[in-house]
């Protein structure tokens, strides 16, 4: 029987007792610094160093652990990605939406005056949380509170879809209501002062003024009626277009506001009269002429209404009216008579609830001011001792007693 060969001590391999297996992901090297250094391969090929040294040979391999997780969940993310420029990708973000005229000239306005100045030469990958607070802090030191909250929701949207673009990790725009403008509260003024206005501006614009507002149109949704849009038979006007002005005297036929100013709004018959006299004496005579023109012809503009108004207004005392305070009080109107949330909506042409719960707020506070008006004038005849007998005291009286 053949005898197994034994190994002696001397004859079996050396093992150093500190030796350790091979790293199954990246591997950690000590830097001439003492300093250690940690590298991975990404999921693209490419072998990248992590953003940071480490103090100690644990903390490199546990930040491995961590990146390896993050690619096996399919986290990770390139650091090269977010190395785009603030203002080039910003440049690009609009060019690749289909904007409102008004609202591409706001939007390039506000990169230009509020966002590339700060952001503009920085990386998105560089724009953190505190550089957005830095700036909103100094920006709010010297304009105002609603062109700096338009400025921080445009700078929040490009940076979201950054996020979504996976450029960046996170959207460092975190400052709790930042983007909602803080606007002032419209004037809201009795009708005896509209009568005022009505009667103060020259006869081609007062129909002007009853539909801006008893059937709450923006400007551009006024000027921009066609007689189509009209059946005063039926009591009804219809929004589906709008003129905008492109500044150097230009104006434009545009859609309205949002979608859901394309709406149909019913006109109250108390006007219907004047309209009539208006498109007999003021609107173009063509089927599809324009319902509101300037003295000379053609599309009115805002720019030259403008001298018609300030002294219309200034003519009533009400010297800081605004000509879009007219829709407000015919939503406030319109608000104190019961109307529904989604009915509010429909007539203003507000795809969003926001508006509509500001009108029916201030028709609920407006009640309870009656309703501690009429208890005053209640409470005011009792005192007096000029209550009459009515069946009211005769019933209070057979509750009390009976």
């Amino acid at each position: 029987m053949a005898r197994t060969a034994v190994a002696t001590p001397e004859e079996e391999p050396q093992r150093s007792p500190k030796s350790k297996p091979k790293r199954r992901f990246g591997r950690v090297r000590q830097l001439p610094s003492g300093r250690f250094q940690a590298r991975y391969p990404g999921p693209d090929g490419v072998d990248r160093p992590a953003p940071e040294t480490f103090a100690t040979k644990k903390d490199a391999e546990r930040w491995l652990v961590l990146k390896e997780a993050e690619i096996q969940r399919g986290d990770w993310m390139s650091p090269e990605a977010g190395k785009v420029t603030f203002a080039a990708y910003a440049a690009e973000w609009i060019d690749d939406r289909v904007l409102k005229y008004r609202t591409e000239l706001l939007y390039r306005g506000l990169l230009k005056n509020h966002l590339v100045p700060a952001f503009g030469n920085r990386h998105l990958a560089d724009i953190k949380e505190a550089d957005v607070r830095r700036w909103r802090k100094e920006r709010l030191a010297v304009v105002g509170q609603s062109t700096v909250a338009k400025a921080y929701q445009l700078l929040k949207s490009i940076m979201g879809t950054a996020v979504a673009d996976e450029l960046i990790r996170k959207n460092p725009c975190r400052i709790k209501g930042a983007g909602m403008p803080d606007t002032p509260e419209r004037q809201t003024v009795p009708m005896t002062k509209v009568i005022e206005i009505v009667e103060a501006v020259p006869e081609r614009y007062r129909a002007l003024v009853l539909l801006g507002t008893f059937a709450s149109l923006r400007w551009g949704e006024l000027v921009g009626l066609r007689r189509t849009h009209l059946d005063l038979d039926r009591g009804l006007l219809r929004v589906s277009g709008a003129l905008v002005e492109i500044g150097g005297g230009k104006v434009m036929e545009d859609t309205p506001k949002s979608r859901a100013g394309r709406r149909v709004v019913s006109i109250p018959p108390e006007i219907i009269p004047e309209l009539r006299v208006h498109l007999d004496m003021f609107a173009e005579t063509e089927e599809n002429g324009r319902v509101f023109t300037g003295p000379n012809g053609g599309p009115l503009k805002h720019s030259g209404f403008r001298r018609t108004w300030n002294k219309a207004r200034w003519g009533v005392g009400l010297p800081d009216l605004h000509f879009h305070d007219l829709r407000h009080i015919g939503n406030t109107l319109a608000a104190s008579t019961g109307a529904s949330l989604k009915e509010l909506m429909s007539r203003m042409g507000h795809s969003s609830t926001r508006a509509a719960l500001i009108y029916q707020h201030a028709s609920q506070d407006r009640d309870r001011a009656i309703a501690r008006a009429l208890g005053k004038a209640f409470t005011r005849a009792q005192t007096n001792g000029h209550e009459k007998s009515s069946g009211t005291q005769r019933a209070r009286k057979i509750i009390k007693f009976g």
